[in-house]
C-alpha cells in the first residue's frame, strides 16, 4: 500500500457590500479551476495565520479572519497528487471596503494578464466577484468548495 500524506488547505470566503463572493480563477498544470482564495498550511503556522498570509500574497489584501464555516469531514484525494488526502478549512474573511474597491478583478472568468499568458510554464490567477444569485455549487470547480457554497448560502440566508 502506498503511504499517503495529509495536505491541509485553508480558504477564505470574502463577501463584499454588494453581496458578491470573491473567487480565484486559476490555470494550474494545464487545468482551469475556479476556487476560493487561499492555499496550503505551512509547518509551524496556524490556520488563521495561513489564511491571512495567503490573502496577502494572492490579492494584496489584509483580511480579518472571522467565523469558521466548514472543515472537510470526508475522504478527498488531491486533484494534483493522488497520494495526498486533502483536508480543507474554510472561514469567512473581511477586509476594508476601500481596499476591496481597489482590488483588481475582472467581470469574466480566467481573465489572465498578457504577462501571465506570456509565461507558458506559469500558473495564472485572476479574481472576480460572483453575485449572490449566481453563487451556486456549479460556479466552483473543486468538490469540497461545492459543499461550502451550499453552507455559505445557508449561513448568509441567500
Amino acid at each position: 500500500m502506498v503511504q499517503g500524506k495529509f495536505n491541509i488547505r485553508v480558504y477564505g470566503i470574502l463577501v463584499n457590500q454588494y453581496q458578491q463572493v470573491l473567487v480565484s480563477d486559476e490555470l494550474i498544470r494545464g487545468n482551469y479551476f475556479t476556487k476560493f482564495p487561499g492555499g496550503g498550511l505551512e509547518f509551524g503556522e496556524g490556520t488563521r495565520d495561513c489564511l491571512q498570509r495567503e490573502f496577502l500574497e494572492e490579492t494584496g489584501l489584509t483580511v480579518n479572519v472571522d467565523a469558521h464555516i466548514y472543515t472537510t469531514d470526508f475522504f478527498q484525494i488531491s486533484a494534483f497528487n493522488n497520494s495526498d488526502q486533502i483536508i480543507s478549512i474554510y472561514y469567512f474573511v473581511s477586509a476594508d471596503a476601500v481596499a476591496l474597491e481597489q482590488l483588481r478583478t475582472s467581470n469574466k472568468p480566467f481573465a489572465f494578464s498578457a504577462a501571465q499568458k506570456a509565461d507558458i510554464q506559469g500558473q495564472y490567477e485572476s479574481f472576480r466577484w460572483i453575485d449572490a444569485s449566481d453563487f451556486q455549487p456549479a460556479a466552483l470547480s473543486l468538490p469540497i468548495d461545492k459543499i461550502v457554497v451550499d453552507e455559505v448560502r445557508k449561513q448568509l440566508q441567500w
